[in-house]
């Protein structure tokens, strides 16, 4: 076989409405940790557990629907998926001081790397890419 091979490693957990933004956080720390991020890579980590809340709360409060989040590391970028039930789009809106919410996506948008956004038959998926510092790279266990 020719060709070179990815090496990845997911995730994912089913959010139903009656779940809180805390324990996908938790959740998604866990697995972050898993990787090594907890010393060298402390804003990325900080930059996704911000993001999965607001996804996640997107799902609940906007889209009125259980989420599935997805973490996904590639070695080079850890994908953040979030699917919910609505088909409306999300935008990333500046914030207001007359609006008390409606910022979540301007936090990822300020966040991640890169996000974006598909349409599914069954709702919509919400995606963002966060590439750790170069140093949590260099320490990453070695494949054994």
């Amino acid at each position: 076989m020719g060709g070179s091979s990815v090496r990845a490693v997911g995730w994912a957990r089913s959010l139903p409405m009656t779940s809180t933004a805390k324990e996908a956080r938790d959740w998604a720390r866990a697995h972050l940790d898993s990787l090594g991020w907890g010393q060298e890579a402390s804003e990325t980590v900080d930059a996704v557990l911000l993001s999965v809340s607001e996804l996640v709360t997107n799902a609940h409060v906007h889209a009125h629907s259980s989420a599935q989040l997805v973490l996904t590391w590639d070695t080079s970028c850890l994908h953040v998926a979030v699917h919910d039930g609505s088909t409306q789009l999300p935008v990333a809106r500046p914030p207001d001081n007359e609006r008390l919410g409606g910022r979540g996506m301007f936090l990822v948008d300020a966040l991640a790397d890169t996000w974006q956004v598909r349409p599914c038959a069954d709702g919509k998926l919400v995606m963002a890419c966060f590439q750790p510092p170069a140093e949590a790279l260099e320490s990453e266990p070695a494949e054994g």
